[in-house]
C-alpha cells in the first residue's frame, strides 16, 4: 500500500479527494496546515482557521484516518507574508495563492509529507496529472481540471517536475456538483460548506489593514486622466525588427500630474492595484473610476473612467529570465525561437489566443487581443490544449 498525505483544509474539496484515495486502497493521512495566528486583519466568520481544523478532523475522523495539525505559519511569514509586504512597497501586485502553493503546499509541506514516510502527496485542487513514457523516462504534465468553471491549474503554474512526482489530484476528473454529491451521500460535515475566499490558508484579510502592519498610510493625490490625453498619441508602425516592436509595445504609458486632473485623496500608492475600482471613493463621473496605474515613489494613483479606458488595455508583456517558469522543462524556448499558445494573466480569465517570443533577456507574451490591466507581479500562464506548459511574473 503506498502511502499519502493529504492537505485536509476543512473544506468539501480536500474532504472528498481524502475519500477517493482511501476507496483506491492508499493509506492515507489528513495533515491540517495552521499558516496564520494574527485574527486582527481577519474579517470575522470567513474561515477562521479553528473552524476549518476542526471540520478536518471530523472528516478524517468518519473516513477513519490518522489525522494532526501542523504549525507552518513561521515559514508562511517568512516565504508569503513578506514577499507580499515586499511587493506591494515597490508597486507589483503579487498573488500569494500561487507562492502558496509552490513554497508552502509542494514544498514544506510535502517535505514534511516525505518525513512521515510518505509515497505521495495529494490536495483537493480541480486539476489533473499526465505522464509521458519516453524510453526509461517519465515527463509530467499539469492538465486543466475536467470542471472548466473550477480548473485551478493557474494556481499550480509554478510546479516543478519534480513536485509533480509525488502528487496526486484526487478530484481532477470531478465537477464540483459531484464532489459535492459525494459529500453529501458520505455525510461529511463539509458537503454544504461555502468555499473559502481570500488568501490561501488565511481566509478573507482586509488588504488595507494588512498591508497597514507593515507599509506605513501616507496620503497623496488620485489623478483622473482623460481618454483623449496627449500620453495616448503614440503609433509607431515602422519597426527594424520584432524585438524593437514587441519592447515597444511591453512598454506602459508614463503619467504625469499635469495630465489630468486631481479629483480625490488617498492613503498610500501601494495599496492600490491596477484595474481596481474600489476603495478610490471619488465621485461626479459616469462611469466609475478605474486604477490605470501607481506611482509609488511620486505616491500617485492615476485613473481612467469606465472599464474601457485606453490607460487599461494593451497587448504585450515581458518576463525577465530570473523569473520565467517551465513545467514542462524538455519545451523550453531557446533565444530567438517562438511557440504559439493559449495564455492567460488572472484566474478565471479565459484562454486567450498569443504567441511567446524568448529573447536573450527572458520573454515577451504578445496577444491576439487587447489584455484589460495587465498588472506587475502577477503570473502569466501558457498553455497548449489542456496542458499548462509554463508561466513568469509580470514585469
Amino acid at each position: 500500500m503506498k502511502r499519502v498525505v493529504v492537505g485536509l483544509s476543512g473544506g468539501v474539496d480536500s474532504s472528498v479527494a481524502a475519500y477517493l484515495l482511501k476507496e483506491q486502497g492508499y493509506e492515507v493521512i489528513g495533515l491540517f496546515m495552521k499558516n496564520w495566528h494574527d485574527d486582527s486583519v481577519t474579517i470575522s466568520n470567513e474561515c477562521p482557521w479553528l473552524e476549518d481544523s476542526n471540520d478536518a478532523m471530523l472528516v478524517a475522523e468518519k473516513l477513519g484516518i490518522p489525522f494532526q495539525v501542523v504549525d507552518l505559519s513561521e515559514e508562511y511569514k517568512e516565504r508569503i507574508v513578506d514577499y507580499m509586504f515586499r511587493e506591494y512597497e515597490i508597486g507589483r501586485t503579487p498573488n500569494p495563492d500561487v507562492l502558496c502553493n509552490r513554497e508552502i503546499k509542494f514544498d514544506v509541506f510535502l517535505k514534511i509529507a516525505l518525513e512521515l514516510g510518505a509515497d505521495f502527496v495529494a490536495t483537493g485542487h480541480y486539476c489533473r496529472k499526465g505522464i509521458i513514457k519516453t524510453n526509461d523516462q517519465e515527463t509530467y504534465q499539469l492538465l486543466a481540471g475536467k470542471d472548466v468553471n473550477k480548473d485551478q491549474s493557474y494556481f499550480l503554474c509554478q510546479l516543478s517536475q519534480e513536485q509533480l512526482a509525488t502528487t496526486l489530484f484526487p478530484i481532477g476528473e470531478l465537477t464540483k456538483p459531484e464532489v459535492r454529491q459525494i459529500a453529501t451521500d458520505l455525510d461529511l460535515i463539509t458537503a454544504e460548506k461555502k468555499d473559502s475566499q481570500g488568501l490561501c490558508f488565511i481566509g478573507k484579510v482586509r488588504l488595507p489593514e494588512f498591508l497597514q502592519q507593515k507599509l506605513q498610510p501616507k496620503e497623496g493625490v488620485i489623478v483622473q486622466i482623460p481618454n483623449d490625453a496627449q500620453v495616448f498619441n503614440r503609433s509607431k508602425t515602422e519597426f527594424e525588427s520584432k524585438e524593437e516592436e514587441l519592447a515597444y509595445k511591453a512598454t506602459k504609458y508614463e503619467y504625469h500630474l499635469n495630465d489630468g486632473k486631481v479629483v480625490g485623496k488617498h492613503q498610500g500608492a501601494h495599496y492600490f492595484t491596477k484595474g481596481q475600482r474600489k476603495g478610490l471613493a471619488v465621485g461626479g463621473t459616469v462611469e466609475p473610476l478605474f486604477v490605470i496605474e501607481t506611482d509609488v515613489d511620486e505616491n500617485i494613483i492615476y485613473t481612467g473612467e469606465g472599464k474601457n479606458h485606453k490607460g487599461l488595455y494593451r497587448n504585450v508583456l515581458f518576463v525577465n529570465n530570473n523569473e520565467i517558469h517551465w513545467v514542462r522543462e524538455d519545451l523550453a524556448l531557446k533565444d530567438g525561437e517562438q511557440l504559439q499558445v493559449k495564455a492567460r494573466i488572472r484566474y478565471r480569465q479565459a484562454l486567450e489566443n498569443a504567441t511567446i517570443y524568448k529573447i536573450s533577456g527572458g520573454l515577451y507574451v504578445e496577444f491576439e487581443n487587447q489584455q484589460s490591466a495587465i498588472t506587475e507581479g502577477q503570473f502569466v500562464a501558457w498553455y497548449q490544449d489542456d496542458e499548462l506548459l509554463g508561466s513568469g511574473v509580470i514585469s
